[in-house]
């Protein structure tokens, strides 16, 4: 495991599943952890079990709300010196029946939520010459997945953050990287599985079969797995590490 040494690290979306996966690996790694969501409860219970240090509530699509929950954080724990942008959600449909408001949905979570955090510590970032950012993206930034084209142009965009900001902050101290998981291990899976059964029959282990059959590996990618990745882009043997995006699938081509 990277060196991270006693830093601030702040993950939104951290209640539950991938976030709160990240927020235990990097407190493991010594890190002062605030994670934020919308719900209060599994923050707190992150914090109870010892998986954070704190906690803020915050919709990442409110620019107001996320800036002033990340100076209540800073108030608690000092600057953020690292930010893992995790929040996001998926929907699912064809083409044809994905309006407007769909995209706009997607762009304002799964982009313009990275966007807003972002915004928040960069400026401190900047003056201390020193940060670590990563916004968990997807495979769905990489490359194309049928019946979701709001949410794969949406993670496209945030990987496209990703490698211009790098490009504006590669002399400032700041690394700015995206992890893109494959079909993992989570609750938003599991609903995702259970559609696909209501929708065709299929047992829950055929429906998961098929989420996986582009993953050489043929499984479900787990959080740890992905909580490690973001670990080693946020210690110090990561400090060339910048503008990437590493695919975390089993080795499913891109």
């Amino acid at each position: 495991m990277s060196d991270i040494g006693d830093r601030h690290a702040l993950v939104t979306g951290g209640g539950r599943g991938i976030g709160a996966a990240i927020a235990s690996a990097l407190t493991a790694a010594g890190c002062r952890v605030t994670v934020t969501g919308r719900k209060e409860q599994p923050l707190r219970a992150l914090v109870e079990a010892g998986g954070a240090a704190g906690y803020v509530t915050a919709d990442v699509t409110d620019e107001s709300a996320v800036r002033q929950a990340i100076a209540s954080a800073v108030a608690e724990r000092g600057p953020v010196e690292i930010l893992v942008a995790n929040a996001g959600a998926a929907e699912s449909a064809p083409f044809t029946r994905t309006d407007a408001d769909a995209f706009r949905r997607m762009f304002d979570l799964n982009l313009m939520g990275v966007v807003h955090s972002i915004q928040a510590v960069i400026g401190p970032m900047s003056e201390a010459k020193s940060g670590r950012i990563v916004a968990v993206a997807s495979t769905a930034g990489l490359k194309g997945y049928r019946y979701t084209s709001a949410y794969c142009a949406s993670k496209h965009a945030v990987i496209g953050l990703v490698r211009s900001l790098a490009l504006e902050t590669a002399r400032k101290g700041i690394t700015v990287n995206a992890v893109c998981p494959g079909f993992a291990d989570t609750g938003m899976v599991s609903e995702a599985v259970s559609r696909i059964v209501a929708k065709t029959g299929m047992t829950a282990e055929q429906a998961t079969d098929e989420l996986v059959r582009d993953n050489p590996q043929g499984k479900l990618v787990t959080p740890e797995e992905i909580a490690d990745a973001v670990v080693w882009l946020c210690g110090r043997d990561a400090t060339s590490i910048t503008g990437q995006s590493i695919a975390i699938a089993g080795g499913e081509v891109m």
